[in-house]
């Protein structure tokens, strides 16, 4: 590990939270919602200066920053970042800020505590993308949960909001109870190794359970709690329903950011397979059948669709099942596809989601019913509306298409049948999108109240100018992404691959310690 002679992580988790302490502070409206969009800029900076010094030749962790916690247990704060996990903290910067703009004008009632909790909301994701302590990572990854509930539950658009927030929190809180019991047996695992006693000799750390051989007869059972916990989360089938009653009830912005950042898929992708690699490749095929059946199954419901939102929601879930398919490939191509897929969903699936908003600020409702012939009164909305979609399936030329080509490579290199399903879903992805799109978009316009819908404010085109300008960015240089992620995706495949000669390693070094 490289430690960080300046906190700079710590930095990047304080900012937005001090943020949201100033606005509690302030009573004047326009200027709380000045200090949101302000710090939320501001947030941007030392998230870029992340991955300006990463050192992507490096594969271990960076920026590295420790300090005592609870010293009776060893638990520390303990933060770092990797090539998996670097490019999570801008992005989780710019869907912030696009947040805050899309929802400048649109709410009416307590509108401090709306913009204070987004920036807590943002503190407390870049702490899940950067602890590299477990209960440090859990103490984050709850916090997201009174957070979003209060989101939803106050400021969602739906008449079944709070519903909604209930439904979700409730899920999230089963969710956690594998995820800790998981992390509990990883902390006394490591003591049995060292031949230490409790509590002495606990470790949460994740780099030094990494270290810890794990035995064959616990690997299964933490890697099954680790993947439960986090699919919840995901969410992959059969645990994906709350996210289309979310993205009907719940506010555009929320549901943006719940659909763009997939701390679910990372929480996967960086905690249940490295730490139980041996039953991570023992059960990649079921993984495979799980991403799988969740990509045609979701695909299939999106086809019959008949609003915007909710198509969204199951075209998110349709694609969370295609970055598992990539994961369980256990090969280069499919692990970069995945991480790549995350960050195109982090643009691409958040601005839709957005757009889908501007179209129900404007009419009331996303119901294809209620569409139709938007092209011809709003045409700057309908150009971004369709690059993103084109993004969405994988045009060339936007960065879906090198993230869905190095999936189907990954799936064609670990098994036909998995490279099958990912074509069919990439086909059928274009059919539900494309479908609703000539209905909604093109022909006649059917309802006066279209006819007087007022096209995209300025505002509103400089929140989707900047995800339209990365979507177009990395589809032509995708190398500037994957090779920030080369280094640290080799090493996690060879952790898994080649499991047996890393815990003999391993296993001697403990071995030799006093």
């Amino acid at each position: 590990m490289s430690e960080s002679a300046f906190p700079l992580l710590s930095l990047i988790i304080a900012l937005p939270l001090m943020g949201a302490v100033l606005i509690g502070a302030c009573h004047h409206i326009r200027l709380a919602k000045t200090i949101a969009l302000s710090i939320a800029l501001l947030e941007l900076i030392p998230t870029l200066l992340a991955v300006r010094w990463f050192d992507a030749t490096n594969d271990s962790f960076q920026l590295v920053e420790r300090h005592t916690w609870i010293p009776s247990l060893n638990i520390e704060f303990l933060v770092g970042i990797d090539g998996i996990s670097v490019l999570f903290l801008p992005m989780t910067a710019v869907v912030t800020v696009m947040a805050i703009l899309s929802c400048w004008n649109s709410i009416s009632h307590l509108s401090r505590f709306h913009f204070a909790l987004l920036l807590a909301l943002e503190s407390v994701t870049m702490g899940v993308f950067s602890a590299l302590d477990l209960v440090l990572f859990f103490l984050f990854w709850e916090l997201t949960l009174p957070l979003i509930f209060f989101l939803i539950g106050l400021w969602g658009v739906g008449p079944r909001r709070r519903s909604a927030a209930t439904k979700y929190t409730l899920f999230m809180l089963v969710g956690g109870v594998p995820i800790l019991f998981a992390i509990v047996m990883l902390a006394i695992n490591h003591v049995n190794v060292v031949v230490g006693i409790i509590p002495k000799d606990l470790s949460f750390s994740f780099p030094e359970l990494l270290a810890t051989p794990l035995p064959e007869n616990l690997q299964g059972l933490v890697f099954i709690l680790l993947l439960t916990g986090f699919a919840i989360k995901a969410p992959l089938i059969p645990f994906h329903t709350w996210l289309p009653t979310v993205a009907m009830e719940g506010s555009p912005q929320i549901t943006a950011v719940l659909v763009g950042l997939k701390l679910g898929v990372y929480g996967i992708l960086r905690f249940a397979m490295p730490l139980s690699p041996s039953a991570a490749v023992e059960y990649s095929w079921a993984m495979g059948i799980v991403g799988a059946i969740t990509l045609i199954y979701c695909a299939l419901i999106a086809l019959q669709q008949t609003n915007l939102r909710r198509l969204l929601a199951y075209a998110s879930v349709s694609h969370v099942g295609l970055v598992i398919i990539g994961l369980a490939s256990l090969n280069i191509q499919g692990l970069q596809g995945a991480i790549l897929s995350l960050f195109n969903f982090t643009l691409i699936a958040s601005s839709l989601m957005l757009v889908a908003g501007f179209i129900q600020h404007r009419l009331g409702s996303t119901e294809i019913i209620h569409l139709g012939g938007l092209a011809k009164v709003m045409p700057h909305l309908t150009v971004f509306y369709f690059i993103l979609t084109f993004a969405s399936i994988g045009v060339p030329g936007t960065i879906g298409f090198p993230a869905e080509l190095l999936l189907i490579i990954g799936a064609m290199l670990a098994h036909p049948s998995l490279a099958i399903t990912a074509l069919a879903g990439s086909v059928l992805g274009a059919a539900y999108i494309l479908s609703f799109s000539r209905r909604a978009f093109l022909g006649p316009i059917h309802h006066i109240a279209v006819m007087k819908v007022q096209d995209l404010r300025l505002r509103e085109r400089l929140v989707l100018c900047l995800p339209l300008a990365l979507i177009l960015l990395f589809g032509f240089f995708p190398n500037r992404l994957l090779n920030i992620n080369q280094k640290s995706a080799e090493a996690w495949l060879t952790r898994l691959l080649d499991q047996p000669a890393m815990e003999n390693r391993e296993m001697a070094r403990l071995t030799e310690a006093p």
